[in-house]
């Protein structure tokens, strides 16, 4: 097997950064237009070329945003549905997941299987039969119709469950029984820290998913007033009469909490790891 010269890796080393500079310039792109476009007026967005810097119209913008739609209202509403959801799916998931992994039950093995076939049928099946339920429970146009149905996914409870058997030690778990902890505290105090790698990805990728879900509020949410961002901004758009700089402020600033939610996460990712490790 012939080595490389320190040259040959040197340049294989460069082309693979110039590799992955060029995907990250791609991939970054369409957020660095829009919130350019977000600070340019409309007519100035469709110029060619069009502006590659910062313009000065973004207080206008969003003033022009507030004025067309109750876009504050709407954010707080994103807010609460995607922090519900997400503080709702970790309770349950995790105390689905613990359940399948550690204790044994009867019909355990069907369960699990029922659970797991509901991932095999496809969304837009449901909407309909969702709809009616939602309708004879009187939640339409109320927020929990979008976070309590989904409170206890197939993803998550799968997720939990492999990540539970594959990292959480039953021996420790056969140590707190001995000492007298009951199966909520074993849960509480022993699983739940171990899980957090498996929890915070969990939570990250619900939070994102209820941020931009669009379906569910366009189908369940009636009044402008009830909107979330995502159905909010859509409401902004029409064939004639779009104000262009408006909407890109309004997407700038729903995609700034999830930028900030990815760069805390990442590190509560890391700390998770290192504290479930068991030595």
């Amino acid at each position: 097997m012939t080595r490389r010269s320190p040259l040959e890796s040197r340049a294989a080393l460069w082309s693979a950064y110039a590799l992955v500079g060029v995907g990250a310039v791609l991939m970054l792109a369409p957020f660095y237009f829009m919130f350019v476009f977000a600070t340019h007026e409309r007519g100035n967005i469709f110029n060619m070329p069009p502006p590659l810097w910062f313009g000065t119209a973004l207080l206008d913008n969003i003033s022009i945003l507030a004025s067309r739609l109750p876009f504050w209202k709407n954010l707080g509403w994103s807010l609460y549905v995607g922090l519900a959801s997400t503080a709702l799916t970790l309770l349950f998931c995790s105390m689905a997941g613990y359940a399948f992994a550690m204790l044994e039950f009867r019909f355990k093995g069907l369960l699990f299987g029922l659970v797991m076939s509901t991932l095999m049928v496809p969304s837009f099946m449901n909407m309909i039969p969702s709809f009616m339920v939602m309708d004879s429970l009187g939640w339409i146009d109320t927020h929990r119709a979008l976070y309590l149905p989904g409170a206890a996914s197939a993803f998550g409870i799968f997720l939990m469950r492999q990540f539970i058997t594959a990292s959480v030690p039953k021996e420790m778990l056969e140590a707190a029984r001995l000492d007298g902890c009951s199966e909520v505290g074993i849960y509480w105090r022993v699983a739940l820290p171990l899980m957090k790698p498996a929890l915070g990805t969990l939570g990250l990728t619900t939070f994102i998913a209820s941020w931009n879900n669009f379906m569910n509020p366009l189908v369940l949410l009636r009044s402008a007033e009830n909107y979330t961002l995502p159905l909010a901004l859509r409401s902004l758009q029409s064939t004639t009469n779009t104000e262009w700089g408006a909407l890109m402020a309004g997407s700038a600033i729903a995609t700034l909490p999830l930028l900030v939610l990815f760069i805390f996460s990442s590190r509560q990712l890391i700390a998770g790891l290192t504290a479930g490790a068991v030595k």
